[in-house]
C-alpha cells in the first residue's frame, strides 16, 4: 500500500486506502490544497487490483511525475515524485522503502491546539509559519500574519524568530522575538499551539553573577611554640647554702620565688636543727 509524503512537511503522510482519491482546491476533494497553481479538481488516483494510477484532470498547470508531465492513467510506483504546481509529493511503500541514514537529533512540531490539531511536522533547515501558501507551515487562522514566524535549526538547536507579526509569538506563555527551543516547550501563535518534540540539548548555563564565590584565604604562619622558661639562677649565696643544707638533711627545699624573710627563717631553722642534732650526738 502506498503512502503520500509531503516534501515540505506541511502535514502528516496520507495512506492511499480509497479506490478513488482526488486532489484539488475544492473542499470536496480527499486532499484539499490551497496552493495558487492547483485547480479545483486537479488530479485523481485510482486503485485497481493493488496498482495505483494517476490522472491529470485537464489542468493548465499540469501534473508531473519525476519531472515528466503525465496525462491519464499513469501507473505510480514507490519512490515516484508527483508535482502539482509548486507542491511536491513523494509516493512511498513502507514495506519497500529504506529510509536514508539521518542524524540522531530530530525535531518535530505537533499541533496540540487549533487548526490541524494532532498533525506532526518534521523540522528541516528553515521553515516559515503563517497564512501565506508560500510558508512551509501554512495555517488559515486569521489571527496569524502572512509570514508570522520562522523555525530554523542552528547547530542542532531549534530556534524561533518572530517575523514582525501583528499578534506576536509566545513560548511557554512568554512573548519572545527570538528564542532557543527545548523539547516540551509550547509555542503559541494566534489560536495555534505547537508542542516542541526533539532530542535533549545541553545548553551552556550563564554564570550567575550573584553566586557566592569561595576563595582560599591567605595562609598565615603557624604560631611558634613557646620556649620553656629557664630556671632562675641561684645567685644568692645564702639561698644556695640553704638549698644544699636542706638537701643533705632531708628537709624540703624552700621554693626559689618565696619572699626573702621566709628564706632566712628557713635557713635559721635548718641551722637550729643541725645544732640540736650535734648536741644530742655529743650527749650520747
Amino acid at each position: 500500500m502506498l503512502r503520500i509524503h509531503f516534501t515540505d512537511n506541511r502535514q502528516a503522510p496520507i495512506w492511499l486506502v480509497d479506490e478513488r482519491f482526488t486532489i484539488g482546491q475544492d473542499s470536496r476533494n480527499n486532499l484539499v490544497l490551497a496552493d495558487a497553481e492547483i485547480s479545483p479538481f486537479h488530479a485523481e488516483i485510482r486503485q485497481e487490483h493493488g496498482l495505483y494510477y494517476l490522472t491529470d484532470c485537464g489542468t493548465q498547470a499540469g501534473t508531473y511525475v519525476n519531472d515528466e508531465r503525465i496525462g491519464a492513467r499513469y501507473q505510480l510506483r514507490s519512490e515516484d515524485k508527483v508535482r502539482l504546481g509548486t507542491l511536491e509529493l513523494l509516493l512511498v511503500d513502507p514495506a519497500k522503502h529504506k529510509p536514508k541514514a539521518e542524524a540522531v537529533a530530530r525535531w518535530f512540531l505537533q499541533v496540540i491546539k487549533g487548526e490541524h490539531q494532532g498533525h506532526k511536522y518534521h523540522v528541516t533547515g528553515s521553515m516559515t509559519f503563517g497564512r501565506s501558501v508560500k510558508c512551509e507551515l501554512c495555517f488559515s487562522d486569521l489571527e496569524l500574519s502572512r509570514r508570522h514566524c520562522e523555525f530554523f535549526l542552528k547547530d542542532d538547536v531549534l530556534e524561533i524568530k518572530d517575523l514582525a507579526s501583528a499578534n506576536g509569538v509566545f513560548v511557554n506563555h512568554q512573548k519572545v522575538s527570538t528564542a532557543a527551543l527545548q523539547p516540551g516547550d509550547q509555542v503559541r501563535m494566534g489560536s495555534v499551539t505547537l508542542l516542541v518534540i526533539g532530542p535533549k540539548v545541553e545548553v551552556a548555563q550563564a554564570e550567575d553573577e550573584d553566586a557566592t564565590l569561595f576563595m582560599r584565604a591567605i595562609d598565615l604562619p603557624k604560631p611558634a611554640k613557646p620556649k620553656p622558661a629557664s630556671q632562675p639562677a641561684t645567685a644568692n649565696p645564702l639561698r644556695a647554702a640553704a638549698l644544699n643544707a636542706a638537701q643533705k638533711s632531708g628537709v624540703p627545699a624552700v621554693p626559689a620565688k618565696q619572699p626573702l624573710n621566709k628564706v632566712l627563717l628557713g635557713v635559721l631553722a635548718v641551722v637550729l636543727a643541725m645544732v640540736v642534732a650535734l648536741a644530742a650526738k655529743a650527749m650520747l
